[in-house]
């Protein structure tokens, strides 16, 4: 597990686990607002197979504003970024970068503020989906 992202690990369906989390972050006023399929991608470009990966783009538009209004470069590390996967051992695992990691390499205290509103946000949609996965 990485010091900068945030997890929640599962034996089911991937395509389940990115329905769940995507409802799950729209609920708490996320938006994605990219999708990117890495493993049909790199399959196109360079023919190499492998297990499914999928990166999402999540964005809340008030905090994102808020952030750029102190940190116009902050753009940058804009949007959040998920990751649904299938790792080696067939588990489903959802990622979620973490917030106080991204700004930790930004020189603006200011910005603490947003990643102590954003950062229990996005820890509240990983345990939502960890229940609606897991059946609890």
């Amino acid at each position: 597990m990485s010091e900068y992202g945030m997890r929640t690990v599962f034996e089911g369906d991937i395509n389940a686990a990115e329905a769940a989390i995507t409802h799950a972050l729209k609920a708490l006023g996320f938006g994605i607002l990219t999708r990117i399929d890495v493993a049909a991608t790199l399959k196109q470009k360079i023919d190499v197979e492998r297990a499914p990966y999928v990166i999402l783009g999540a964005c809340n538009p008030t905090l994102a504003n808020q952030a750029l209004l102190l940190e116009p470069e902050l753009g940058l590390m804009l949007p959040c970024n998920v990751i649904v996967y299938r790792d080696k051992e067939g588990r489903t695992i959802v990622s979620i970068i973490d917030p106080a990691a991204m700004v930790g390499m930004i020189d603006n205290p200011a910005l603490s503020c947003l990643v102590n509103e954003a950062r229990p946000l996005l820890q509240q949609a990983l345990k939502a989906i960890n229940q609606d996965l897991s059946g609890g």
